[in-house]
C-alpha cells in the first residue's frame, strides 16, 4: 500500500478573509520524510539525524541539507553560522526521537521570521518524536536539558 504524501504547512487564519484556514506555504520536499523513516529505522545503524533547510536559494522548500550517525554531540558540530536549521535526533540514552530548531544570531531577521512561521509544518514531518530541545552549537546529550 502506498503511503500517502506528507503535507507540510501550519493552518493560519487570516482575519482578513472572514476566518479562511490558508497554509503557511512551506513546502518540505519528499526527500525530508523518506531520511526521517531511515532515523527512525531500529535495524539503520548508519543514521540518527538529520538536518533540515532550505533548498539552495528557495525560500519555500526545505530539504535535507546533512545526515549522519553520533546524536546530539555530531549533529551539534554540523550547525551552519548564518542559516536556520530544522533537525530531528535519537537520543543514544534513552532510544527517544527529538526534535529541534537552530537560529543562528546572525541570521537575517526576514529568513527568522519565515522560518519561525514555518517552524509547526517542518517539524509536523518528522513524526514520532517524544518533544523538542534546545540546539545550540557543541551541545553534548550530557548537557541536553529537558526536553519539551
Amino acid at each position: 500500500m502506498p503511503k500517502a504524501p506528507m503535507l507540510a504547512g501550519t493552518m493560519q487564519t487570516d482575519p482578513r478573509s472572514g476566518g479562511v484556514k490558508r497554509s503557511s506555504g512551506v513546502n518540505v520536499l519528499p526527500l525530508v520524510s523518506e531520511v526521517w523513516g531511515q532515523v527512525r529505522d531500529d535495524a539503520n545503524k548508519d543514521l540518527d539525524w538529520v538536518l533540515i533547510g532550505y533548498d539552495s536559494n528557495s525560500k519555500k522548500d526545505m530539504t535535507v541539507l546533512d545526515k549522519g550517525n553520533g546524536g546530539v554531540d555530531a549533529v551539534s558540530t554540523k550547525l551552519p553560522d548564518t542559516e536556520p536549521v530544522f533537525g530531528g535526533v535519537r537520543l543514544s540514552s534513552n532510544g527517544r526521537f527529538v526534535h529541534f530548531l537552530y537560529v543562528p544570531e546572525n541570521c537575517p531577521a526576514m529568513k527568522r521570521g519565515r522560518t519561525l512561521m514555518y517552524k509547526n509544518g517542518v517539524l509536523n514531518v518528522l513524526e514520532g518524536c517524544d518533544g523538542e530541545i534546545e540546539m545550540s552549537p557543541g551541545l553534548t546529550e550530557t548537557n541536553v536539558g529537558k526536553v519539551r
